[in-house]
């Protein structure tokens, strides 16, 4: 057993592999590379949230905000973009950080365990995007969307948009991750804050600066929804929390904090798409494929735990 520990960071990889070959066993369709890019375009805005939710759950904190602040930035979006255009999208995405920062605040300066501080906040972000949309949608309209948003909507080097946008997500996460002070940072206070403390890092500031970030990424990611469904709303992501969360344990980032990274929530999401779509193709029922969802969920979180370097929950 000890040999194949090297094998631990491909795990995710490895099953993701194992589940498309499973599920193309069935149904040759699903072996085209056009559906497998028609996958990961579809889920694409799930992928970039949980780039958002990796960073939080990598220094051992998790993030229940992220569906509010995404839905309040499709509504900001889908206001502003026929008087600003391309700046409603900054304009959205700075709005997601700052509501970050508000959960960063009165997570780490409040000393409010995170799972209340977000679920508070969150709370709070919702009610706005009730109030800023009036309690409906927002539509955005077809030659603003098609002259403002096609830089998400539409296709080049015949790939979808939303796949190069993510890429982008990606590659400034992994970045951040894996080639700055920051990167070593978060690890550090994700793996013992106590120890972090006492090298000098300054950890409240960290904190500040990792929720502060998910809020961006789920900004972000309530921009690509806005765009592909023409309209911002108070519930446009309201079925995009527990995916994200699950993305980052199926990819091995540890709920106790201090291991795992974006690059395996690449695979988590994947692997999420594939569970979903695959039950499909196989012809599963839509009550057992939540009852199929949820056992894998529970097993990846027992076996994620059981590899993590602590036992507390943050």
């Amino acid at each position: 057993m000890a040999r194949l520990r090297f094998l631990t960071p491909y795990l995710p990889w490895i099953a993701l592999v194992i589940a498309i070959l499973v599920v193309g066993t069935f149904d040759r369709r699903f072996l085209d590379p056009l559906t497998l890019i028609g996958l990961f375009a579809d889920n694409a805005t799930l992928f970039v949230m949980a780039l958002g939710m990796t960073f939080v759950i990598y220094i051992g904190s998790v993030d229940l905000s992220m569906q509010s602040v995404a839905a309040v930035a499709s509504i900001i979006l889908a206001l502003l973009v026929p008087g600003y255009g391309l700046l409603a999208v900054p304009a959205a995405v700075l709005a997601g950080g700052a509501f970050g920062l508000v959960s960063g605040f009165v997570h780490g300066r409040l000393r409010i365990p995170s799972f209340v501080a977000t679920l508070a906040v969150g709370g709070i972000v919702a009610t706005a995007a009730l109030w800023i949309s009036n309690q409906r949608g927002i539509g955005i309209a077809g030659d603003i969307r098609a002259d403002k948003l096609s830089w998400i909507i539409g296709t080049s080097l015949g790939l979808p948009n939303e796949i190069w946008v993510s890429l982008v997500a990606l590659a400034v996460a992994t970045v951040l991750e894996q080639a700055t002070p920051f990167g070593k940072m978060m690890k550090a206070v994700g793996c013992s804050e106590p120890a972090a403390t006492i090298s000098g890092i300054k950890v409240t500031q960290v904190k500040l600066a990792v929720f502060a970030l998910a809020g961006a990424f789920a900004a972000m990611s309530g921009v690509m929804l806005a765009a592909r469904l023409s309209s911002g709303t108070p519930t446009i992501a309201n079925e995009f929390l527990l995916p994200a969360i699950a993305a980052v344990v199926l990819g091995g980032t540890s709920l106790t904090g201090g291991s795992g990274g974006v690059i395996r929530t690449l695979a988590g999401t994947m692997l999420i798409a594939v569970f979903r779509t695959g039950m499909t193709f196989v012809g599963v029922n839509a009550l057992a494929q939540q009852i199929v969802f949820g056992v894998i969920l529970i097993l990846a979180v027992c076996l994620n735990t059981g590899r993590a370097p602590k036992g507390v929950m943050k």
